[in-house]
């Protein structure tokens, strides 16, 4: 397994535990056209990011869980504006880290991409 890819494994374990260990720190940013509730739609998104990264880890997996991570980057893009939104006015780093997330999107979907095409 590439180091990249362990790495991606990495990223998505630890953001998948952290929206399962605080979802209340994700409820906020939840778009309220999102089906569901705050707190159901942060915790499975923690559970399909947890499945996502120790997907990658597997080699049966792998490919199908990068792009599944391509999917995910993409479908939480609209929660990161809300955020992003949300924090309009404000100063600090709370702003300074939703300005910073938006456009880190596109690098995380492209790595997804590399990962997904370079399988071993």
């Amino acid at each position: 397994m590439r180091a990249s890819t362990a790495l991606l494994a990495g990223v998505l374990g630890a953001a998948g535990a952290l929206h399962l260990v605080k979802p209340s720190v994700y409820e906020g940013v939840v778009p309220g056209w999102v089906p569901g509730t705050p707190r159901q739609v942060v915790l499975a998104s923690g559970v399909a990011e947890a499945a996502l990264g120790a997907g990658l880890l597997a080699p049966r997996t792998r490919r199908l869980a990068a792009w599944g991570a391509v999917a995910l980057f993409v479908a939480v893009f609209p929660a990161n504006v809300e955020h992003f939104r949300k924090t309009r006015g404000r100063t600090g780093p709370e702003r300074v880290i939703t300005a910073v997330r938006l456009p880190l999107q596109v690098p995380l979907v492209c790595w997804a991409v590399r990962v997904a095409r370079t399988v071993d």
